[in-house]
């Protein structure tokens, strides 16, 4: 698998965890921080993939 193929595959799955963030924040705070947590985990996994 390339490298450029994992970036992008933790790029997208950070944009799906933020959008769990939106989705949850008004009803589960907890979760909602704990998924914020992650997207920032996959956007850095992500960008220091690409940049390795």
């Amino acid at each position: 698998m390339s490298k450029e193929l994992v970036a992008i595959g933790l790029l997208a799955l950070a944009g799906f965890l933020a959008g769990g963030v939106y989705s949850t924040w008004k009803t589960a705070r907890v979760i909602s921080v704990l998924l914020a947590v992650a997207a920032a985990l996959a956007i850095g996994g992500g960008v220091v993939w690409l940049l390795s």
